[in-house]
């Protein structure tokens, strides 16, 4: 009990004096965001779910959304790879993420020497002190747009079995404080994943103990916890209630009263039927059914039980008045979509939810293809890994000679992690050109197929 009361207390002071933080700007054509961070930002999804968001809903604004996360760093090897990985992306925008690792793990199983407020302190300022570097690299650099984002949380109230690390989410409060702070300081945006979803986590586990936003290392999300983390970016981002499109068409008199993000031509009345050509700006937003995130089984689908993502984000919305007839068979393209009342079709009908419109369909097909992009650039983060994970302590940082390479393969049998990343770490030495063409024809092909086409849409009465 006294875990949940500690917990609340966290999300209810920073919802007092943190949420209020001016909105982080919204990107624009020609943006290279980089996402900053460790390992639960080397897996990629919350930053692809993001840019999967302004692929569907700004077709027409091509930007590129780059991976900065090496699994284990803390804000030290952030500050490490600064110049040759991550401000080397040439990004104008930076979005920084760093505590999970920094608030540390085993120290807090140690009854002999406990995390007390002096240790637990003193982790604190270890962290602050690289980050007041990182700090002072970026002040230097006012066209890079700057976001510092709250780690997301370490679970520590869900009931599951493996190491519970009491105390540690504390520890991160004290991070999140001077990180906080230091956005205030420098006019920059702040995202906070900890404290909402550490909400999410105490809120549904009233219900169900088990639950958790994390995975069962408390740690990393999955794929269902990556999209809360993308749907609380893209609300600081001042996205909410911006729809796909908002459409209202009187049939009686074959008027259009409402064409919000959309454009509507051709309305017909012909023996109760009704039919119009309708061009929305934007696509819905394909949900993802398959596990994502390595030995988290988690899918983005379980979010959507937990977040208003459909509401907030996701309304493609067409409502017809005026009709006579009971029901009706929705039409796009010649195809049947769905038996809708008349009643319903009044009352207004979220299109993004219909699996079977060819919009959807086309959205589900940028969705593959962002996936296959995010397998490619995960290449580069285990090769990023293998230079500021190994090779730097060893003295050949971005020195892939053969010697270099040698010490590589004569440490494989006893580091698992050089073993499993080395493939990729070859591939790109000897075939980076190779890799670059294909992420950039994968991105290409994304803007080449985004567009929203106009649809052909009939309600025919069924009689």
């Amino acid at each position: 009990m006294k875990k949940n009361v500690f917990l609340l207390a966290l999300v209810s002071l920073f919802a007092a004096n943190g949420f209020a933080q001016k909105k982080v700007e919204r990107f624009k054509a020609g943006d290279r965001v980089v996402f900053a961070g460790n390992s639960i930002t080397e897996a990629g999804l919350y930053g692809s779910y993001i840019w999967l968001y302004y692929m569907t809903h700004f077709p027409e604004r091509k930007l590129e959304v780059i991976n900065g996360g090496v699994g284990g760093d803390v804000a030290r090897q952030i500050y490490d790879r600064l110049d040759g990985d991550i401000l080397a992306k040439k990004p104008t925008v930076l979005a920084v993420t760093f505590g999970m690792n920094d608030s540390k793990y085993f120290e807090y199983l140690d009854k002999k020497n406990p995390v007390d407020d002096q240790k637990r302190q003193a982790i604190i300022k270890e962290s602050y002190d690289s980050y007041v570097k990182i700090e002072d690299k970026l002040k230097k650099l006012p066209a890079v747009k700057t976001i510092l984002m709250a780690s997301s949380p370490y679970d520590e109230t869900a009931k599951m079995e493996g190491n519970l690390f009491l105390g540690k989410a504390k520890t991160m409060q004290g991070i999140i404080d001077f990180q906080l702070s230091s956005a205030k300081k420098n006019n920059w945006g702040f995202v906070d994943f900890f404290h909402p979803m550490t909400e999410i986590n105490i809120r549904e586990q009233k219900n169900n103990p088990g639950y958790t936003n994390t995975g069962t290392d408390r740690i990393h999300p999955g794929s269902a916890g990556h999209f809360i983390m993308a749907y609380i970016f893209l609300k600081s981002q001042g996205l909410t209630n911006t729809p796909i499109a908002d459409v209202k068409i009187n049939a009686a008199n074959k008027k259009v009263t409402v064409a919000v993000n959309a454009k509507i031509s051709n309305v017909k009345l012909a023996k109760g039927d009704v039919s119009f050509d309708y061009l929305a700006k934007s696509l819905p937003y394909p949900i993802d059914t398959a596990a994502r995130v390595w030995q988290n089984f988690q899918v983005q689908t379980e979010a959507l039980a937990v977040i208003p993502f459909v509401k907030e984000f996701d309304q493609e919305l067409l409502t017809v008045t005026g009709l006579t007839g009971q029901n009706y068979n929705l039409k796009i393209d010649g195809h049947i979509i769905k038996k809708f009342s008349a009643a319903e079709l009044a009352s207004g009908v979220n299109l993004a939810t219909l699996k079977n419109t060819p919009q959807y369909q086309q959205a589900l097909k940028i969705l593959a293809l962002n996936n296959d992009r995010r397998g490619v650039e995960s290449k580069y983060r285990n090769y990023y890994w293998v230079q500021y994970d190994f090779l730097k302590d060893k003295g050949f940082l971005f020195n892939n000679s053969k010697e270099a390479r040698d010490t590589i393969q004569n440490n494989l049998k006893k580091n698992g992690w050089l073993n499993a990343k080395k493939g990729d770490y070859d591939e790109i030495v000897d075939k980076e050109p190779e890799v670059r063409a294909k992420m950039d024809g994968l991105i290409n092909q994304i803007y080449s197929i985004n567009k929203p086409v106009v649809r052909h849409i009939e309600l025919a009465e069924i009689l």
